[in-house]
């Protein structure tokens, strides 16, 4: 494979040589704080909107930006390196649920610019601060089935994802993302259009910018719910050429590790990221979860010490409590040493 040279981000492939670097944490946990009622949903643009939007988080960067601002600033102070735009569901498939697939590019224009001024408010010299456009799986998926009594039946199709994907990375671009990260996904065939339609930008664009995979094993057969195994997956999606690959959300770090195991032999020339979620149900706890910080920490500490992670963070449930124990966790240990085929040209 050609080395590549990449138009931003350049400095994320020389940091990651050095130390492991810190994404944030779960975005709909902390909207959850802050309890927002139907109307401040809505705001005064859509107030009289015809259907209910309380729940589509990704409006509110269009409502509310001092909450989604908040929010990353509360993830950088607590010492993210990167933090993720406000737009896991801001495609227009996605959208289409709440009657709003028209303002998907507006949404992840408007996500770009929040998540690039406060990465500028935050950043030193000594440590830049990187925003990285959220890239989603949508609700529907392309492999399986949406009726049991009729396997053939699809809700969607590879060309609608392409081009629901290619809307959302341009905007991403255009708003000042530095990388972007195609992630929790379920369905390969999903991620295929994804990087289908971000190498479809990059070429129309002359842009080029770090790219980081992370899919989501769905319980404990190893697999993700289209039904291949983490190194199967890891090959399906390796002509990408991502700066990282990786696993996240669907179970905290106690049960990902023999996933991120194997991962990191499979693709020993390629970062390695794991942002799992703060581990099983427990209504008990502030974040409904039962992974504190200091364990999810401990935990990830484990990890970086066995040689096998270059990016963490956290998933749902996770806080800047989370990241910033994380943080201090993480600091001291070296990261995963790449080796391969293929080094970054910037």
């Amino acid at each position: 494979m050609k080395p590549i040279t990449y138009t931003r981000g350049q400095q994320l492939p020389a940091i990651l040589e050095k130390r492991i670097v810190i994404l944030d944490g779960a975005m709909g946990t902390m909207i959850q704080r802050f309890k927002l009622s139907e109307a401040q949903y809505r705001g005064e643009r859509f107030k009289d909107f015809h259907k209910d939007v309380k729940g589509n988080n990704e409006l509110l960067s269009l409502t509310r930006p001092d909450v989604i601002r908040d929010i990353h600033e509360g993830y950088l102070a607590a010492g993210a390196d990167m933090i993720e735009t406000n737009t896991f569901g801001a495609t227009s498939v996605a959208q289409a649920d709440y009657d709003m697939a028209d303002l998907a590019a507006e949404m992840n224009y408007a996500s770009a610019r929040i998540a690039r001024a406060a990465c500028d408010k935050f950043s030193t010299p000594e440590k830049p601060r990187f925003v990285v456009g959220a890239i989603g799986p949508t609700p529907k998926t392309a492999s399986i089935s949406p009726d049991v009594n009729d396997p053939g039946a699809r809700n969607t199709s590879f060309e609608e994802l392409r081009k629901a994907y290619y809307e959302q990375t341009e905007a991403l671009v255009k708003g000042g993302s530095d990388a972007l990260l195609v992630e929790t996904i379920f369905d390969t065939l999903n991620a295929k259009a994804a990087l289908f339609a971000i190498d479809e930008y990059f070429e129309n664009s002359g842009e080029r910018l770090p790219l980081i995979i992370s899919g989501t094993v769905t319980d404990a057969s190893g697999r993700i719910l289209s039904g291949q195994t983490v190194t199967a997956f890891w090959y399906s999606v390796r002509h990408a050429q991502p700066l990282a690959i990786g696993l996240n959300c669907a179970m905290g770090a106690a049960l990902m590790r023999p996933y991120i195991q194997e991962l990191a032999k499979a693709a020993p020339d390629t970062f390695i990221s794991c942002y799992p979620n703060a581990g099983l149900p427990n209504p008990m706890s502030d974040t409904g979860f039962d992974e504190t910080p200091d364990v999810t920490s401990r935990l990830l500490r484990e990890f970086a010490k066995e040689g096998l992670v270059n990016i963490v963070g956290g998933c749902c449930g996770t806080t800047p409590e989370h990241i910033s124990a994380i943080h201090q966790a993480i600091k001291p240990v070296s990261p995963r040493q790449r080796s391969g085929f293929y080094r970054e040209a910037a």
